[in-house]
């Protein structure tokens, strides 16, 4: 099964279910086009015009004795376009993305009769318009090592992620070096020991409750002696007290720059799409705590409402590099702004 396949059934199963919240809208107050019953023809058409209207139901389709069950369609008016903002706002696109979208899809049709089908291609328009500037992988540097600093609060899929991305990177024949750098939990230090021998990624370890700046200053010497393309560096994600964190991110950033002033290359946030609205307040916290540089979203396979990497997109304009929908290696994958925008509005490819 391809990506956008798994997406766009995962998605449909979520809570969101936009796709089916636009048929509702949509019949809400639609009128039928009533079809025309089948008439004898006079005189027979020349052997090119049936194919021709083959291919074009609708009024050909008619005019040579075919029907054509026509899809609902609901006059577009302020009616129509408060339930379409309030089902987006219900889908966490948050009110500011919600408005502007509403708006941008009226401009210049209100009055006109449109199908579902049409509303989602209009929708899965807009939201591709916001996602395209920041669909972006995340870049790879002839630095080497190139140090990525992985952040987000616990539970986010943080852990599995840089497992995921360490094995990919691996596969495409990078030389990857992991550092578990959430010293305080011996279940995130034990996950990424699964995932590095899956992978063949080594891990370094330290004991539990070691300062994990000096894990991550002696990760950069293993990585820079072994000639690294990549060294991931694992953070822990405790945000009841910011100022322990905020300190003990600071400190890993002095620290590998003591090797490297340049590290690090690049810091992601990792998100959880199932905690809604919340994600857009992790954002703004981290991006104080860390200098954020990209975002991975994972469990939209989960009860999430994607509506909310809309809101991201349209509010930070952060790099999302990669989108995440199950456990398995190949659930985590680069963020395709397209195939995104169709899946969560239920268009096929």
């Amino acid at each position: 099964m391809s990506f956008f396949s798994k997406l766009r059934d995962r998605l449909t199963r979520s809570s969101s279910k936009i796709g089916a919240g636009l048929d509702d809208i949509v019949a809400e107050g639609a009128v039928e086009d009533v079809a025309v019953p089948e008439a004898p023809v006079a005189a027979p058409a020349p052997a090119s015009v049936p194919d021709a209207a083959a291919a074009r139901p609708g009024m050909l389709g008619r005019i040579f004795g075919r029907t054509t069950e026509a899809e609902p369609r609901r006059e577009l008016d302020d009616a129509m376009l408060e339930e379409l903002e309030e089902m987006l706002i219900q889908a966490d696109m948050g009110v500011e993305t919600a408005l502007r979208v509403t708006a941008n899809i009226a401009e210049g049709r209100i009055g006109r009769r449109i199908s579902a089908t049409e509303l989602k291609e209009l929708l899965a328009g807009e939201i591709t318009r916001i996602m395209t500037p920041v669909a972006k992988p995340l870049p790879v540097y002839p630095k080497r090592p190139q140090v990525v600093l992985v952040v987000g609060v616990n539970g986010s899929g943080k852990t599995t992620t840089i497992g995921k991305l360490a094995s990919q990177f691996k596969a495409a024949g990078k030389n990857v070096v992991i550092a578990a750098g959430d010293t305080f939990r011996a279940a995130a230090v034990e996950q990424l020991q699964v995932w590095g021998k899956r992978a063949g990624v080594p891990v370094m370890t330290a004991p539990e409750g070691s300062d994990p700046a000096s894990l991550a200053f002696d990760a950069m010497n293993r990585a820079e002696a072994e000639g690294a393309d990549l060294l991931m560096i694992d953070t822990a994600g405790r945000l009841q007290n910011r100022q322990d964190l905020m300190e003990e991110l600071a400190k890993i950033v002095r620290v590998i720059r003591k090797k490297d002033p340049s590290a690090p290359h690049n810091t992601l946030l990792v998100l959880d799409a199932t905690t809604g609205q919340n994600a857009l307040s992790q954002v703004e916290t981290f991006q104080k705590l860390a200098d954020v540089s990209g975002l991975v979203m994972t469990k939209l396979d989960g009860t999430a409402r994607g509506g909310v990497l809309v809101a991201l997109a349209d509010r930070f304009g952060l790099p999302i590099h990669a989108i995440g929908v199950g456990e398995q290696i190949d659930d985590l994958d680069a963020f395709d702004a397209r195939d995104f925008a169709r899946a969560l509005v239920g268009l096929g490819d």
